[in-house]
């Protein structure tokens, strides 16, 4: 009963706030299974994202631990260079700590630590390789994951997102994104990773130590109509963003002797908005009529319009 007044409260604003395109720089609804957008505004609008970015850092560390049979209980040490990113960061990382994977990741998804995504990069690039630094080799191959994935507005510059660090600025689009929420929640560990509430992780520090830390999750929609994802993010050129993920029970049809069975998923992807929360809310809720409307007509691939 924890959360029911925060729901209350979202579902009363998602019918109250009406969806418009200039409460967000950009905005996406999108079937999670086919990737077809049943809403959009600045779609493709090239922006910075802030720490959505930690969804790529995520999958490509989710994705070599798979690849490579390695172990996400392993211990990684955080850098040295996590020093100049580490201000106010809540769970206090410092060079030389040691965190496992897991929880680095539980604490770069959950609560956005830009410190943990550095040290996941730092670990994973090293075990990767490459001609540069180890974080570097890292933000290659979220560049490539971006690739693979038809995200051909992105650039990732670093794993943590921050935008005033580097001499250009990172960008993706909405549209894109919503491919990379549809890759990311398709994967279970990562739909386990954003849907907790609260994470107690373990830090063994520097000076050989350690310490408990409870990671409270910074999406405040999480648990509200069956939201169960994904990631908030805020800087000073991105504004206020936020990805949210909703699924229902599937869908299930017999057409002769075949049983069809039909996953429904919605992910919605809010840039650069005014109330992030509420308006996210309203698209979801709005995204649920016109999916209605779009299997109605069958899920056409092209051609369908949302209903006026």
């Amino acid at each position: 009963m924890k959360f029911a007044p925060v729901a209350l409260l979202f579902t009363l604003l998602a019918l109250a706030v009406p969806v418009r395109a200039d409460e967000a720089a950009a905005f996406v609804v999108s079937d999670s299974t086919t990737g077809f957008i049943l809403e959009q505004a600045h779609g493709d609008k090239k922006l910075p994202i802030a720490s959505l970015t930690k969804i790529a850092t995520a999958m490509v560390v989710l994705d070599w631990s798979e690849a490579s049979k390695s172990d996400l209980g392993q211990l990684a040490t955080v850098p040295g260079e996590a020093a100049q990113i580490s201000a106010g960061q809540g769970t206090g990382f410092q060079p030389g700590d040691r965190a496992t994977l897991r929880d680095l990741l539980y604490a770069a998804l959950m609560q956005s630590d830009n410190v943990a995504a550095l040290t996941l990069a730092s670990h994973v690039g090293q075990a990767i390789g490459g001609s540069g630094s180890p974080v570097d080799s890292f933000v290659v191959q979220m560049n490539a994951l971006a690739r693979t994935r038809g995200m051909k507005n992105t650039k990732f510059l670093n794993p943590h997102g921050l935008d005033n660090l580097e001499r250009s600025v990172p960008y993706s689009t909405a549209a894109d994104l919503a491919k990379l929420t549809s890759y990311a929640m398709a994967n279970s560990a990562f739909r386990f990773y954003v849907s907790q509430h609260e994470r107690k992780i373990t830090i063994q520090t520097a000076s050989g130590g350690q310490s408990a830390y409870l990671l409270r999750n910074t999406n405040e929609l999480l648990g509200v109509n069956s939201i169960d994802g994904v990631k908030t993010g805020t800087t000073a050129r991105a504004g206020q963003c936020v990805i949210i993920s909703c699924g229902k029970p599937p869908d299930s049809r017999q057409e002769g002797e075949t049983h069809i069975i039909t996953p429904r998923r919605l992910n919605v992807v809010v840039l650069g908005a005014t109330n992030r929360f509420p308006l996210a809310q309203s698209l979801l809720a709005r995204g649920w009529q016109l999916y209605d409307s779009w299997a109605a007509a069958g899920r056409p691939a092209k051609g369908w319009k949302p209903p006026r």
